[in-house]
């Protein structure tokens, strides 16, 4: 009985840790088939209510063993209760010169986190709009497994 206690405690502590309350958002959209096409913009919708606070935003890529390049360029489309849409290319190192995959490997896959931006303040409350669209010359890219947005407070 004892034991049994403990481990439920040991538990509890484990899950309460792994929660963050800085994550504002982090969320990951499957690509279908792991083949990413030009019209696929995965979209992530973000409330901002506190403009005080600094924010790191990253976009996350999960890849296979299998993907052909060792980068992956992506345009980035941002848009904001009373911003204009802008769009601006982001470049992914998914590889070394070597060929060593530089994301951190869960199985078959690998993940690779690029910040957004840092210490980010955003200019006004309300909801915010990231769409990701992948920007190289394959259509499909294949291997790429999913898309994801993550924001955190600091």
């Amino acid at each position: 009985m004892k034991n049994n206690a403990f481990l439920i405690g040991f538990i509890l502590i484990i899950l309460l840790g792994a929660c963050d309350s800085n994550t504002i958002i982090d969320k990951n959209v499957n690509i279908n088939n792991k083949e990413w096409l030009h019209s696929d913009k995965p979209s992530f919708n973000i409330h901002i209510s506190d403009i005080s606070k600094k924010y790191d935003v990253w976009l996350n890529v999960r890849h296979t063993a299998k993907y052909p390049y060792s980068n992956l360029f992506v345009l980035v489309h941002e848009k904001g209760p009373k911003t204009k849409e802008y769009s601006y290319r982001k470049a992914l190192k998914l590889a070394e010169a070597d060929g060593k995959w530089t994301g951190k490997s869960a199985g078959s896959l690998y993940t690779q986190r690029s910040l957004i931006h840092q210490n980010y303040t955003f200019p006004d409350t309300g909801i915010y709009q990231f769409i990701f669209e992948q920007n190289m010359r394959d259509n499909p890219l294949v291997e790429i497994s999913d898309v994801g947005l993550n924001i955190m407070s600091k």
